[in-house]
């Protein structure tokens, strides 16, 4: 069975080809003294994942991990490893980042990678693009005081600040259209996908 993740994939490449088509060419991008011609570089993927579909079904794992303290721990992803702590208002240090913190930043960099990819295969130069991301959280749902409040965030807000003086208000709609729908963090959570729970002792 295709996983969420590949499904995704497939769809982010074939609407970063459509969104190529709305620009004149794919650019190439010079930053900080490199050249990065994105056409090249998912060229290869795009071919492998049309021949071999497999090949495109991801798995990415998070490990969380026991420390001392039982207001913090440890989170491994494979590449990195982060130091997490509860958030201050529920007993946390504060000095480090919450839960929440995590996954507001992982859709920050989802949606600001995704429409840095799209502006780059769209062709529209951009001047800055930058990504922030607010949640708001009734902690009261969390400690167990009011079982009418939610125990999670109730509303997230994205806010793009995009600088394009060249870019039409069509490239600057489809910009928008097609960050919204290839960004993986916020389709998620649109989404929300089937959870499941595994204990072991």
């Amino acid at each position: 069975m295709r996983t969420h993740a590949s499904m995704h994939m497939e769809r982010l490449q074939d609407g970063l080809a459509e969104a190529a088509a709305v620009g004149e060419k794919w650019p190439r991008i010079i930053k900080d003294g490199v050249d990065m011609d994105l056409r090249s570089l998912q060229k290869p993927l795009k071919e492998q994942y049309r021949s071999d579909p497999n090949a495109s079904q991801i798995t990415i794992r998070a490990k969380g991990g026991q420390t001392d303290v039982p207001v913090a721990c440890s989170v491994d992803i494979g590449r990195a490893i982060y130091h997490a702590e509860a958030h201050k208002g529920v007993g946390g240090g504060g000095t480090g980042a919450c839960s929440g913190d995590l996954l507001l930043g992982a859709l920050a960099a989802c949606a600001q990678i995704t429409c840095q990819m799209v502006a780059a295969a769209m062709g529209i130069p951009t001047e800055r693009i930058e990504v922030t991301v607010e949640g708001d959280l009734d902690l009261r749902g969390t400690l167990g005081i009011s079982k009418d409040v939610p125990v999670g965030f109730e509303s997230v807000h994205l806010h793009f600040d995009v600088a394009a003086p060249k870019a039409t208000p069509e490239q600057l709609r489809g910009l928008q259209e097609k960050t919204e729908q290839y960004c993986v963090v916020m389709q998620t959570l649109m989404r929300p996908p089937r959870l499941q729970t595994e204990w072991v002792s």
